[in-house]
């Protein structure tokens, strides 16, 4: 499985919450265009104060979408999907998968970031990119409750910039 590598400023997010700074490095090689996505969104400063709106333990945290509700999303069209195989790329704890509806192809800007390993999301929905440094604070985030895991009073994204932007 190949990495991107750390120096790759292009294909680096630095992702900043109250509880800390995470670095999360982007997979081209697995998502190209929902890679382009997400670095386009990260320098228009779409995320910038958008909730963490679905949290659930245990499993995943999910944010990038500005109303907090589930249902938003970007002005920018949805993206075709870019499953990878099970045996490609996994779904681990520090993951990095876009969100969508029933439909494959709906992925706009809401994202999650995995906890544990999800062997059921292996291959139905789109890997972008691998936390590598401050997972610690992914762990903080506020959790939901209920089955839903919707979060009342949600923790927010305070910033999410592409490195070479931000060097």
């Amino acid at each position: 499985m190949s990495e991107t590598p750390a120096t790759d400023l292009e294909n680096t997010l630095i992702l900043e919450l109250e509880h800390g700074t995470v670095t999360i490095a982007l997979r081209p090689d697995l998502a190209p265009k929902h890679v382009e996505q997400i670095k386009t969104l990260a320098r228009q400063g779409f995320y910038n104060d958008v909730p963490f709106h679905r949290v659930i333990e245990g499993f995943m945290a999910q944010g990038g979408d500005p109303t907090g509700t589930g249902t938003g999303g970007s002005e920018l069209p949805d993206i075709e999907a870019e499953f990878s195989q099970p045996g490609v790329a996994r779904f681990q704890r520090g993951t990095c998968g876009m969100a969508r509806t029933q439909n494959p192809h709906s992925a706009n800007s809401q994202f999650f970031i995995m906890f544990a390993p999800a062997p059921s999301l292996d291959g139905q929905y789109t890997i972008w990119g691998q936390v590598t440094a401050g997972m610690e604070a992914i762990d903080k985030i506020k959790r939901g409750a209920g089955g839903s895991g919707m979060v009342q009073g949600p923790d927010k994204i305070r910033s999410l910039k592409v490195a070479a932007d931000a060097a």
